[in-house]
């Protein structure tokens, strides 16, 4: 299956919404916590873990 750059960052929200209404719904924290301390920090990390796989990948490519 080929990624595009849109269909990768479709994938990587779908993802992190999924695992933020699973968790805020799950009540295991208050949803209060879930939206100002966990979805950020899934976010920021998301974005890190993106960024670093892709360049990985560009860097394999070019070998």
């Amino acid at each position: 299956m080929d990624f595009d750059f849109v269909r990768s960052v479709g994938i990587l929200v779908a993802v992190t919404a999924l695992a933020t209404v699973g968790l805020a719904g799950s009540g295991m924290m208050a949803p209060g916590t879930v939206f100002m301390m966990v979805l950020p920090s899934m976010i920021v990390f998301a974005v890190v873990a993106f960024v670093l796989g892709m360049k990985h990948g560009e860097y394999r490519a070019g070998r």
